[in-house]
């Protein structure tokens, strides 16, 4: 257990670096003084039930469970496939959280809410309980597995675990990115979209290799 944690020290500590960069960029790139603009970067901000706001703190969510599972198979595995996949897991999505957290702040909007799930996509979400807030998101159970399995056991759960994760998060990003107001939310929900789908790929030939598929 120990030895586990002071592994865990270095990548906690590079995500909270990835996290502190991605808000300041975000708002040294939202926030320029101008004199004609005055506070026009205010009033354009989107409203609290917007699609770019609701979008922003579901994903945000939905994003740190799926680096909270990435961290927990890394520690439970030597593949290096595996490892490669939750390492890039972690950082593209620890960034992303970031920016979509820096624009929330620069917008004036609070970082969560008690709206229900999903309301922005117009369908909103019941969540099924034991920790899964939103679609694809693992329960708390799930998780609990997880993290008392080891090698190829981890392995598996971890690629079924995620490919429903990544399926629901392309569903939500394809939806903002055609339904947002603001080109940050439009351009990364698109971005979310080609990465997720690529990774999706990517875990569906690596069960294939282990036996197994989501």
């Amino acid at each position: 257990m120990t030895s586990a944690i002071r592994s865990s020290r270095p990548m906690v500590l590079a995500g909270g670096v990835v996290l502190l960069l991605a808000v300041g960029l975000v708002a040294l790139m939202l926030v320029r003084p101008s004199s004609s603009a005055g506070s026009a970067s205010v009033a354009a901000a989107p409203s609290d039930t917007s699609v770019d706001v609701g979008f922003a703190r579901d994903m945000s969510v939905h994003h740190q469970q799926a680096v909270e599972m990435s961290f927990i198979v890394r520690d439970r595995t030597s593949d290096e496939a595996v490892r490669r996949l939750a390492y890039d897991i972690i950082n593209t999505q620890a960034n992303q959280r970031g920016m979509m957290l820096g624009w929330l702040e620069t917008w004036g909007r609070a970082k969560s809410s008690s709206a229900v799930p999903m309301k922005w996509m117009n369908h909103p979400f019941t969540p099924r309980g034991d920790g899964s807030l939103m679609p694809g998101m693992a329960t708390d159970t799930e998780l609990d597995a997880l993290r008392a399995a080891k090698g190829r056991d981890a392995e598996v759960l971890f690629l079924k675990l995620m490919t429903p994760h990544h399926r629901a998060g392309v569903e939500m990003a394809r939806a903002a990115a055609g339904s947002a107001d603001t080109d940050e939310i439009r351009n990364l929900a698109a971005g979310m979209v080609r990465g997720q789908q690529s990774e999706i790929a990517l875990m569906a030939d690596m069960l294939k290799e282990r036996g197994s598929k989501a």
